[in-house]
């Protein structure tokens, strides 16, 4: 039996050695070949001429262009090249058990899903400096940071809406195809969207680890999500429904936000230019008075959620991180709000995405 290993990459020159030997470093049975293909996003910092070395002394390795220079045009780069009858994608910014491909392998045998893969850990470095990282990670371990996802429970076995990377059988590219090559975020929540549309099975296991690590500053996050909020809309305008109810939430509460803060303004303004007998400045006070008692509610009550949900994560993660967890929190939500009303707006009124939302952030 034969495994190819696709890995989509841009400008990695700092990991790409280090990730390529813990490919070759997996631990496979006797009886199974593995070849990977590695799809370069037209790299220019070096990371192209570490690739071509490295796979002049391995055979088992390949690097191809990706002109696309996004992650969904390498994938099916590399998937078109691949000959293997099992599929495992891998990223490069990510860490995995010397057994990793050997139990996604394992897992598809046992349950034969469409997509198997296993719960999306993050982890901050060890070492000075690292702390804004780390509570990025225990924020994104949090279920009430991430409302719940399943794909953030290390523990937990079973039929999930998406798992973290994939590994495929060949049969599931030749029935429900390949990434779609116009997003640039979300291609793999889409990807799992259409495999349930289409009856198929998705399946994480806790045995498949790997551990990611996320972007080391708030700002870097806020980029990240906003992205990732931008692309989603036209996953669920493409589908007809959103994958889980959870991707609506931040876009919502950033609008509620946006509305109670419109309505304060424009009551406030146009109360301050009616004379003060005009029939319609009391309806303009009241509106102005709406607006601000909602925005308070609302701004008390998220703040008092962060804080809540910030105690909570320090008491496992280290105390330490208290100071970064709200700022980290609202990155997030805020970032994948306000990328979701755009992407929206994008979406359903201008009806093509921007192409500022167009290059993939790290």
């Amino acid at each position: 039996m034969r495994i190819s290993v696709i890995v989509p990459c841009r400008n990695e020159a700092a990991h790409i050695r280090a990730f390529c030997e813990s490919v070759a470093e997996q631990q496979l049975p006797a009886d199974v070949a593995l070849e990977v293909w590695v799809a370069d996003g037209m790299s220019n910092d070096g990371t192209r001429e570490l690739l071509t070395a490295w796979c002049a002394g391995d055979s088992r390795f390949h690097v191809i262009d990706n002109p696309g220079r996004i992650v969904s045009t390498g994938l099916n780069r590399c998937i078109a090249h691949a000959t293997g009858d099992f599929i495992v994608r891998l990223d490069v910014h990510t860490v995995y058990a010397p057994d990793y491909i050997a139990q996604c392998l394992a897992t598809w045998q046992a349950t034969g899903a469409d997509n198997v893969g296993g719960p999306w850990r993050a982890q901050g470095e060890d070492g000075q400096g690292a702390t804004v990282q780390r509570a990025v990670a225990a924020a994104f371990q949090s279920k009430w940071v991430s409302g719940g996802a399943r794909s953030r429970d290390l523990s937990y076995n079973g039929e999930v809406d998406t798992v973290y990377l994939g590994a495929w059988p060949r049969s599931t590219f030749e029935r429900f195809g390949g990434f779609d090559e116009a997003l640039v975020r979300n291609q793999d929540d889409e990807h799992n969207l259409r495999i349930h549309q289409g009856g198929g099975r998705i399946w994480q296991s806790a045995s498949i680890r790997s551990v990611y690590f996320p972007r080391s500053s708030k700002r870097d996050v806020f980029r990240q999500y906003r992205q990732y909020g931008y692309w989603k809309p036209f996953v669920m305008k493409k589908h007809g429904q959103a994958a889980a109810l959870r991707h609506l939430v931040p876009g919502l509460f950033v609008a509620a936000l946006l509305l109670c803060l419109m309505l304060m303004v424009l009551g406030a303004a146009v109360s301050y230019l009616l004379p003060p007998a005009a029939d319609y400045r009391l309806a303009a006070l009241w509106l102005a008075a709406l607006g601000a008692g909602g925005l308070m509610a609302l701004t008390t009550l998220y703040g008092t959620a962060v804080f809540a949900v910030s105690t909570a994560i320090s008491r496992e993660a280290g105390r330490d991180l208290w100071w970064h967890l709200p700022d980290v929190i609202a990155a997030y939500h805020f970032g994948y709000g306000l990328g979701s009303l755009r992407g929206w707006w994008d979406a359903l009124v201008r009806r093509r995405p921007d192409p500022a939302f167009g290059r993939l952030t790290r």
